[in-house]
């Protein structure tokens, strides 16, 4: 142990809770010298020991804690105990042979700080988000291809920018044994999808709504719907299969839609589909001139919210896009309707789908409630770890 992080006065409860962010202002004093990514001991103000974990002082998150058990080592057993754990906790998932993709650790939730896993099939594509993590890459490495069978390849898709905020360069490749191919197709709950981990979203996947577009299907027989940021076509493709009349995909990335049509024909589906490139909310107001009209409207947008500075200008963003939802909807159509940022709670939320729902004249019920996937879970210690929240809506 190279260092120990002693807090101020009356700020050790969120610690005795079990929270595992300790942040800089709670910070009293650091002795020994740590360097950043050491490991670290954490005293309270009169010095008792409360937990222990990595230190970053070029980060406003300056602890992120591993363990509140002063006699366990942080150490090669350590890793592979709480991996196993992860991976024991998706058995079900993992005996299912309609579904080979899913996450299988998710940072804080898993009691992994920084750490993301998704397995893609044979394919396992990692994040290492903190410095804690990106400093132990290879002991992590080891621990994954220990716990987890039937591993062709390790792909690192350590390229996004929540890593500068802990002073680490983005960086994506070859971690371990062969290339994915490209695509790579996995099964969900019996759909075929064609990936990029490459170059994808997040690891290639939003592994996250794979439970909410299972709840769409149902709603879909003869219906015509529209898939506003459809990436890939995930929610097409599931209304589709659940016997949609025709989709309708939007989306600004043409590559994004390329995958889509992949994903249509890999499923053999022969719904009429039609593919949009363009600014989602340019052409909804376009389509609210032609009069145009939908049974049933998906609304997943990228994270409007990435700091809480940014919530009010989120929260117009979401009221926009929400409004020209329900004024497309035809009388009892519905709404799947999403939001991914983590500073946008779900009650404002659900006021702001409300007040989008009165600026467009109409009569609404939530008749469901979304969140993210079992795959995904939230640690009770650590409710910032509830970011996916969504409500399906029937419009009057």
């Amino acid at each position: 142990m190279t260092g120990t992080v002693y807090l101020k006065r009356k700020r050790a409860r969120p610690v005795l809770q079990r929270h595992p962010w300790i942040f800089s202002g709670a910070v009293e004093r650091v002795t020994g010298g740590p360097a950043d990514g050491d490991l670290v001991d954490v005293r309270d103000a009169g010095g008792n020991w409360l937990a222990r974990g990595t230190f970053n002082r070029r980060s406003q998150i300056r602890v992120r804690l591993l363990t509140w058990r002063q006699d366990e080592a942080i150490d090669g057993s350590f890793w592979r105990r709480r991996l196993a754990q992860a991976v024991a906790a998706r058995r079900l998932l993992a005996a299912d042979p309609a579904t080979t993709t899913y996450r299988l650790v998710h940072a804080e939730s898993d009691f992994l700080p920084g750490l993301i896993v998704d397995r893609y099939g044979e394919w396992l594509v990692v994040q290492f988000l903190t410095l804690g993590v990106e400093r132990r890459r290879d002991a992590l490495t080891a621990a994954l291809l220990n716990v987890v069978d039937g591993v062709r390849g390790l792909y690192d898709r350590s390229d996004v920018d929540v890593r500068a905020q802990e002073g680490l360069p983005p960086r994506s490749g070859l971690l371990w044994g062969e290339e994915p191919p490209e695509p790579l197709v996995v099964l969900e709950n019996g759909l075929r999808f064609a990936v990029d981990v490459r170059r994808g979203h997040k690891t290639g996947f939003y592994l996250d709504q794979r439970e909410s577009r299972a709840r769409l299907a149902p709603f879909c027989a003869g219906a015509e719907v529209l898939d506003a940021f459809s990436y890939a076509g995930g929610f097409g493709v599931y209304a589709a299969w659940g016997g949609a009349a025709r989709v309708t995909l939007v989306d600004s990335s043409a590559a994004a839609l390329d995958l889509a049509r992949r994903n249509f024909a890999l499923n053999g589906l022969e719904t009429p589909v039609e593919y949009v490139e363009g600014d989602v909310f340019s052409v909804l107001r376009g389509y609210r001139a032609q009069g145009r009209r939908f049974d049933l409207v998906v609304l997943d947008p990228p994270k409007f919210a990435h700091h809480r500075r940014e919530v009010q200008r989120a929260a117009r963003a979401y009221k926009d896009i929400n409004l020209l939802a329900f004024q497309l909807l035809r009388p009892g159509g519905i709404l799947f309707t999403f939001s991914c940022s983590g500073a946008i709670s779900a009650d404002l939320f659900q006021k702001i789908v409300f007040g989008a729902a009165v600026d467009a004249g109409r009569e609404a019920q939530i008749i469901g409630r979304l969140s993210q996937g079992s795959d995904h879970p939230v640690a009770l210690t650590f409710p910032e770890g509830a970011y996916l929240k969504g409500l399906i809506c029937r419009a009057v």
